[in-house]
């Protein structure tokens, strides 16, 4: 038991840390984690309603925009969030108590609560206004953000460790991101493609991250392509991956 509390002091203080290093000691910095995910979401929507049908495929435009985007801000900023932060903070690494999976976990905690905080706030605003529905199926929802979570902070991890390995990466990280984005399932529902389509996208974990996010919000009214099995497998290999990369990256990091 002063083992887990020990280990929850130390992410607490550096997720603290971490959030006074990024946005300052004023009240509006530890404010910014959350609105920063949901000023670029809000904007996204606006735009999308303004340029577009207000119903896509029997779906409300601002919903499908807000269940696309949420996913992929929290992707985003779990990706950058890692990219040579070990290198960065290698000088906590002086203190004992502190592990190189001590720096990684409080930064991944920290992005994923400003997520769902912006996830909360932006829903709570559409659905309070009328501008969408409430949540058909909360729980399937609350599973498929867990799992959006857990898939790309394994990613977020490898690939954060990979750039202490091999700095060079870093460059690659973001154009890789963009690279994908078309075949993730940010705009689209695989419902919409041909059927050879469906088969190819489906191989893509991602493309179920964001079928089962939606499942959860429009229930039966949309037809959804998920395989949860698939994406807890996959997701575990990246983790296992991510793990053993991770607890063989000290010798890779430049202390001095």
């Amino acid at each position: 038991m002063n083992l887990i509390f020990r280990q929850t002091e130390i992410l607490y203080a550096l997720i603290v840390r971490d959030m006074m290093v990024r946005f300052g000691r004023q009240n509006l910095g530890f404010v910014w984690t959350i609105l920063e995910p949901m000023i670029l979401t809000s904007g996204v929507m606006l735009i999308w309603s303004l340029i577009k049908e207000p119903i896509v495929h029997g779906i409300p435009v601002i919903a499908f925009v807000m269940t696309g985007y949420l996913p992929l801000t929290m992707n985003r900023h779990l990706s950058s969030g890692t990219t040579a932060l070990l290198r960065s903070q290698g000088g906590l690494l002086y203190h004992a108590p502190i592990t190189h999976v001590h720096i990684m976990m409080a930064r991944l905690i920290l992005e994923f609560l400003s997520a769902s905080m912006a996830l909360l706030v932006v829903y709570f605003v559409v659905v309070s206004t009328g501008l969408i529905e409430p949540l058909a199926n909360p729980g399937i929802a609350l599973a498929a953000w867990l799992l959006c979570a857990w898939h790309f902070g394994a990613i977020a991890v490898l690939l954060g460790v990979l750039t202490e390995y091999w700095e060079p990466l870093e460059k690659f990280i973001q154009p890789y991101q963009y690279l994908q984005l078309p075949i993730s399932g940010v705009f689209f529902m695989v419902d919409w493609m041909p059927s050879y389509a469906q088969t190819l996208l489906m191989w893509n974990p991602t493309v179920s991250v964001y079928e089962m996010f939606r499942a959860g919000f429009f229930g039966e009214e949309i037809i959804t392509h998920y395989d949860v099995s698939y994406l807890i497998l996959v997701t575990a290999a990246t983790t296992l991956v991510a793990a053993i990369a991770l607890a063989n990256v000290r010798p890779h990091l430049d202390l001095h």
